[in-house]
């Protein structure tokens, strides 16, 4: 997807104050829902998230929450980038984006973390677990995010949600993913009432951190943030661990975790309940189930995104999409395995 420099510069010198051009630009491979780029510019370096180009599904791609979000998370607990400004008007470059400070750092799509010793290892993913009980520990009524989402129902609206948007996507019958969602509709995670800031897509890939370190200088990709259960997030963590390891699954199936210095689900499960000061889950599989079902949904919409022509990377979006079937499999055994089945 192209981007007009020139119309990227001139909103810029009018938007956002100290910046200079001349502006050019690098795509980064990464951002299958929406195009990121860095800019680079005589006054320093900049990142822009745009949504797609084409037709969207309702309520994707919403580069408008992202940024609410992480404006109002300035200045909290939450590592985030700061937020420069947001263009609305679709007529710009084509769509609505926003412009963010670049975070130099390290990012890592490999959960095995090669290269690095295990006490970084380990210290890496005790940082996840500490990040994501600070981002579920944010005053709402202090950030003004009370009203960035319904309250109660969480799982039910979300199912039915991710339901609506994997037919809005649907290219073909997968009888995995019909039966995991009639399951997930019939008898869903149990909902206590919880209600906190959710990441939404909190994994390893979504954060920076410092440069032979193991402090997460900023949390990326908040498009899917919303008020909801923390468990949801707890468990997208966790899911993404189920699948094989490897650029595309990127996962820790068969691994030998000890050996790396890399937790366990339970390890990690526990590490993130004791900073929240609540007790481990009972039965963790249907929150593991409810996350591969609205991962398998997501990457139906990035393969609908390739076939249509507005995949940001249509090799990739290809790849990520037929893994849908093994996600629709690995959330219906996670329930049987809570179910004793």
């Amino acid at each position: 997807m192209s981007l007009d420099l020139a119309a990227v510069a001139a909103w810029m010198t009018s938007h956002i104050r100290g910046f200079e051009g001349p502006v050019t630009a690098q795509k980064f491979a990464t951002g299958q829902s929406n195009p990121t780029y860095k800019l680079l510019a005589q006054s320093g370096s900049y990142v822009l998230r745009r949504k797609p180009s084409g037709v969207l599904l309702p309520k994707a791609h919403a580069v408008e929450r992202e940024f609410r979000v992480q404006m109002a998370l300035s200045g909290s607990d939450v590592p985030v980038p700061a937020m420069l400004a947001l263009c609305e008007d679709g007529a710009v470059i084509g769509s609505a984006f926003y412009v963010m400070e670049y975070v130099a750092g390290e990012s890592f799509d490999d959960p095995r973390l090669p290269g690095l010793a295990p006490e970084r290892r380990g210290a890496i993913f005790t940082e996840m677990a500490r990040v994501l009980a600070t981002i579920h520990s944010v005053d709402l009524g202090i950030t003004g995010l009370q009203d960035f989402g319904p309250k109660g129902a969480y799982f039910a609206r979300q199912i039915g949600r991710w339901t609506k948007q994997y037919r809005s996507a649907e290219t073909e019958e997968l009888p995995q993913m019909e039966g995991l969602i009639e399951a997930l509709t019939r008898a869903g995670p149990v909902d206590d009432g919880r209600v906190c800031l959710v990441h939404g897509d909190f994994r390893l890939d979504n954060l920076l951190f410092d440069r032979g370190g193991a402090v997460c200088r900023a949390v990326l990709d908040w498009e899917l943030s919303t008020l909801g259960h923390p468990l949801a997030d707890l468990a997208a963590v966790v899911m993404q661990w189920q699948m094989p390891p490897g650029g595309v699954g990127r996962g820790l199936a068969g691994t030998d975790r000890a050996a790396l210095g890399v937790p366990s689900d339970a390890e990690f499960i526990a590490e993130y309940c004791g900073r929240m000061g609540v007790p481990v889950p009972d039965d963790f599989g249907p929150y593991l189930a409810f996350a591969f079902f609205r991962m398998a949904a997501v990457l139906q919409g990035v393969k609908r995104r390739g076939l249509d022509g507005n995949a940001s990377n249509p090799e990739r979006a290809a790849e990520l999409g037929a893994l849908v079937p093994e996600f629709a499999r690995q959330g219906l055994a996670a329930l049987a395995r809570s179910r004793g089945g």
